[in-house]
């Protein structure tokens, strides 16, 4: 494929598998899930954006290539926060406060769905081990983001009386920091996907992210919204 028809090829991938088709994110989206759902997907979605640096601190650290890591350690301030900046970690626990979440509770990550555990371990053990180029593939699901982004703060604002703009607060910096992202990434793949096997696996890539996302969502749909079965030791929601 040419570098255009690789993209467009990925941007599939998204249009089928991203997990803005979820139907968890729509009743999100819409406004039909109770506060305690939200908390829900909140604590669970924790456990995600707290493994974001690990995973990239991951890729950082078996990378021989000079400028890569130099492009890529930016992504570890954007969810660290440095002495100039807060963090999207610091700005989404900001969102649990906000939700009524104690602090300590989502941070030890102990209320977590399992299946949100499993999918965000295999995540970053796939940065850790597999390719260095899928690593870098597996993190184009940002070129997906903006629309979600931009869809949850209308509808969240829109439909939830509990949410303010100061609660969503985390999404605002994504919706610079992801396109720049994933157009560096995108580059990236591009240039050094330049046999047919690589390029297959940077698409596999995509497609393991995209069932990354996908399945933590499955994991709070059957928890929270139906069957309705909470696993052992995962949070429950107030009556």
């Amino acid at each position: 494929m040419t570098p255009a028809e690789l993209e467009a090829a990925l941007r599939a991938v998204g249009a089928a598998r991203y997990h803005d088709k979820h139907a968890f994110h729509r009743l999100l989206h819409a406004g039909e899930l109770s506060r305690g759902q939200v908390q829900a997907w909140a604590l669970n979605r924790y456990v995600y954006q707290a493994h974001i640096p690990i995973k990239d601190a991951a890729l950082v650290a078996r990378c021989p290539d000079r400028d890569l890591r130099r492009a890529w350690r930016s992504r570890l301030a954007d969810h660290d926060g440095d002495d100039k900046r807060e963090g999207g970690i610091a700005r989404w626990l900001r969102m649990t406060a906000a939700l009524g979440l104690d602090e300590a509770e989502v941070t030890s990550m102990r209320a977590a769905l399992p299946g949100t555990l499993f999918a965000v371990e295999a995540y970053v053990r796939f940065v850790s081990e597999r390719t260095l180029l899928e690593a870098v593939a597996s993190s184009l699901t940002e070129l997906f983001a903006p629309k979600i982004i931009a869809e949850r703060v209308e509808g969240m604002l829109a439909n939830y009386d509990f949410v303010d703009k100061e609660a969503l607060a985390y999404f605002t910096p994504r919706l610079t920091e992801a396109p720049q992202d994933s157009a560096f990434a995108l580059d990236y793949c591009q240039r050094h996907a330049d046999t047919p096997e690589k390029q297959r696996q940077v698409i596999g890539a995509l497609e393991f992210k995209c069932g990354v996302l996908w399945s933590m969502l499955d994991a709070l749909q059957a928890a929270y919204v139906a069957p309705g079965v909470i696993p052992p030791g995962a949070f429950v929601p107030a009556p």
